[in-house]
């Protein structure tokens, strides 16, 4: 696996200003910034399960493909008339980098719907977690990072306890599969806010993304994606676990190894716990409390030391 990845060229230049100027040593400048990625890994987080919450909603009316379609279709939608990204004065390894990350984002999303159609929802976050959980081991070289994403395992493990039984197999695939995929979306936002400013990068990807969901959304959902309320609906989630998402852990990405953001990915079974206790109406019992506990442990251990290095 890759290291982490260097800050990027605004990063760098932003940071010398501030030192040329008396504005506070590098390490301090850097100490911030850390801490303001990790707000925006967490808001994205919240954002995303409580849009995964809406969608479950809307499975009986647009299929999980139908979904995953309306979703990735109204945001880049969004995000090509936000970011208005230029498409000229590219390399090959930029655009090849672009359709890279929108087919880890298709593919991921499309994945991880047809598990948690077939498979609780508890489980199939434990199982897609492995992704980021490994990575966050093979590209770390500390042993520390080790203990945190052990912690985190059994965090995950421990929230999805309830849901393992009787698992459907392609859907526990599906899930596995979408963790590989969000591994490689991981590193592949990292990459793409290197090469494109702001989020165009990510407004070219959703864009790739879309084109190829949308053949096979249509062919399954057919005229329920013409509803007017699966629209509406559709619209939110796309806003909610796509475009906010997304376009904080890119720019969280410039700043933050990739190491300490996939042990971070931690809290997702957490957040998502929550957004279903509030949103699905989904009990949580002391185990769920306790891997809760255990995820946001290991989430701000793998922060804190990064801080110290």
């Amino acid at each position: 696996m890759p290291g982490p990845v260097p800050p990027s060229p605004e990063v760098l230049s932003a940071e010398a200003r501030a030192a040329a100027h008396g504005l506070g040593d590098t390490g301090a400048a850097r100490a911030r910034g850390r801490l303001v990625s990790v707000g925006l890994v967490i808001g994205g987080i919240v954002s995303l399960q409580f849009g995964s919450s809406v969608a479950v909603l809307l499975f009986p009316r647009a299929g999980a493909l139908g979904v995953v379609t309306l979703r990735l279709v109204v945001a880049a939608l969004v995000l090509l008339v936000a970011c208005r990204p230029k498409v000229r004065g590219y390399g090959r390894a930029d655009w090849a980098t672009v359709v890279a990350f929108g087919v880890a984002l298709a593919g991921m999303n499309s994945l991880f719907y047809q598990a948690i159609d077939r498979i609780p929802l508890g489980a199939a976050v434990t199982l897609e977690f492995l992704g980021p959980l490994i990575l966050s081991v093979a590209t770390s070289r500390r042993l520390l990072s080790v203990v945190w994403a052990a912690l985190a395992l059994g965090g995950v493990v421990l929230l999805g306890r309830a849901g393992f039984d009787g698992l459907n197999f392609v859907g526990a695939g599906c899930a596995l599969a979408a963790g590989g995929l969000w591994a490689a979306y991981i590193l592949l936002s990292a990459r793409t806010g290197q090469r494109f400013p702001q989020a165009d990068g990510l407004a070219l990807a959703m864009t790739v993304a879309a084109v190829l969901s949308l053949p096979l959304g249509a062919l399954t959902a057919g005229t329920a994606l013409l509803d007017p309320v699966t629209v509406g609906l559709g619209a939110a989630v796309a806003l909610m676990s796509s475009v906010l998402p997304y376009t904080l852990e890119l720019l969280a990405l410039r700043k933050l190894p990739a190491s300490g953001f996939a042990v971070m990915m931690s809290l997702e079974p957490a957040a998502a716990a929550t957004a279903g206790f509030l949103v699905l109406r989904q009990a949580l019992g002391w185990v769920e409390l306790v891997a809760i506990g255990l995820v946001v442990v290991a989430s701000a251990g793998a922060v804190l030391s990064g801080a110290r290095r």
